[in-house]
């Protein structure tokens, strides 16, 4: 990148180990539930860092950096923000996601001093390596823009499940529960893990028992990637996926 103005969001412009660290931190917010965060800034060229320094010196604007070596010119630092409707910097999401990243090994600004205070920045050190118990479990979608979510492809016997559109849509329709608590209990669930937006998810009852009935998803495998997780977080035991 040339344009000293313009952000790079690139995440294949970090060091593997970044990319690595950057991937799992995402995994495990999607985990966590966290799904409206994106990136917004990946590696930095001096030039660039020293342009951010000037602001609020000697260029008008407000400060936005304090230093003027940073890990985003060695590629191992990228910068999150928040999706609407929440605050671009949601200090209650960042405090979260930064929780996860402590876990992970990962330096979280948030945790700097008020001197150098950086909520939307995360690094790491040369040193870094994927802490024992941890390791990406799939496709992990790692958002550039408000527009998208965090997404875990899960992965089925090597290949990344995500399916090619065939020009249908298709829903998940779980097993049956004994009453109709139960499945609204599912429902909920889903809302709650964001598997499938619970405004979408109608009850249905089926002779003298209930179940539930997704929204569409764009292909079949993506619709059995998300019973594969409802499976994973006990949600129900069984689920089919059917054409819309």
């Amino acid at each position: 990148m040339t344009n000293i103005t313009e952000t790079c969001r690139d995440l294949n412009e970090l060091t593997a180990a970044a990319q690595l660290a950057c991937r799992l931190l995402f995994q495990e917010c999607y985990k966590a539930g966290i799904v409206d965060i994106f990136i917004t800034e990946t590696f930095r060229s001096q030039a660039r860092q020293d342009y951010l320094w000037e602001q609020g010196r000697t260029r008008p604007g407000s400060k936005v950096t304090w230093v003027t070596t940073s890990n985003h010119t060695s590629r191992r630092a990228w910068d999150i923000a928040v999706a609407p409707p929440k605050d671009l910097y949601n200090i209650s999401t960042l405090s979260k996601v930064g929780a996860i990243a402590k876990k992970l090994g990962i330096t979280w600004g948030g945790y700097w001093p008020a001197s150098n205070y950086d909520a939307p920045h995360f690094e790491i050190q040369t040193t870094w390596k994927a802490p024992a118990g941890f390791k990406l479990e799939g496709t992990v979608i790692v958002p550039s823009n408000s527009k998208l979510k965090v997404q875990l492809i899960v992965n089925d016997k090597g290949q990344a499940v995500v399916g090619v559109n065939d020009g249908k849509l298709y829903r998940v329709q779980s097993g049956t529960f004994t009453t109709q608590a139960q499945a609204n209990a599912a429902k909920q669930a889903l809302g709650k893990y964001k598997i499938a937006n619970a405004d979408y998810v109608r009850i249905a009852q089926d002779g003298n028992k209930w179940r539930f009935i997704t929204g569409t998803y764009a292909t079949q495998a993506v619709a059995n990637n998300a019973i594969t997780e409802m499976k994973r977080l006990g949600i129900l035991s069984y689920a089919e996926s059917i054409q819309a």
